[in-house]
């Protein structure tokens, strides 16, 4: 199981400050807009107003809104997993029922704040309905290399199974979750987390 390449949306990558601050605008409205109105109404042109930049510079950096839509995908996962780490330093020790409620914890929080997230999350529902398996194979090649050290395992391909079954099923059972209740229907989160901590303990205990 070869880890999946990190995806890039960027036509340019940002060189100067000023241009990273711009590409966070666009990113930020991005995201507020997928809120308010939802993928098939979102356009280029509007992300733009939103941020206050001109469409030139949306168009700089992506060539249409899906290609927006996966830069978003994939600046949420680089926040997951910088509050993943964060979590994981705090605690210390290298009990995986600890590294594994921090990796659902964060989760599901940036599910219920974060702008946008409900809709792309790290690249699963854009467009709307649709569900591919490579972002979920690089969550779990992220969450390998993550918590590799802090299990003190090496990241290797049965290391990245064992996460991708996981992340596989967290997945599944998160959007129903909240497809049943906004903020993720609590009973179905707690079975969700006894159904993980059961299968992880068979292979990490």
């Amino acid at each position: 199981m070869k880890p999946v390449p990190h995806a890039t949306s960027l036509r340019r990558a940002p060189v100067q400050r000023r241009s990273a601050e711009r590409l966070t605008r666009i990113l930020d409205a991005c995201a507020d807009l997928l809120d308010e109105v939802g993928y098939d109404d979102l356009s280029t042109r509007a992300v733009a107003q939103r941020a206050g930049v001109p469409i030139g510079s949306v168009y700089r950096f992506f060539g249409n809104k899906r290609q927006m839509a996966d830069a978003l995908a994939q600046r949420n996962l680089e926040r997951y997993s910088a509050r993943v780490t964060e979590r994981l330093r705090e605690t210390g020790g290298g009990d995986w029922r600890v590294a594994m409620d921090a990796v659902l914890d964060e989760y599901l929080e940036m599910k219920r704040t974060a702008p946008g997230f409900s809709l792309v999350d790290f690249g699963n529902q854009i467009p709307v309905g649709a569900r591919h398996s490579e972002p979920n194979h690089r969550v779990a090649d992220r969450l390998s290399e993550l918590l590799s050290g802090y299990l003190d395992r090496e990241p290797d391909e049965d290391l990245r199974r064992v996460f991708l079954i996981a992340v596989e099923t967290a997945d599944t059972l998160v959007h129903l979750a909240f497809r049943v209740a906004p903020d993720g229907d609590p009973k179905i989160i707690e079975e969700m987390r006894e159904m993980l901590r059961a299968y992880l303990s068979r292979v990490l205990d």
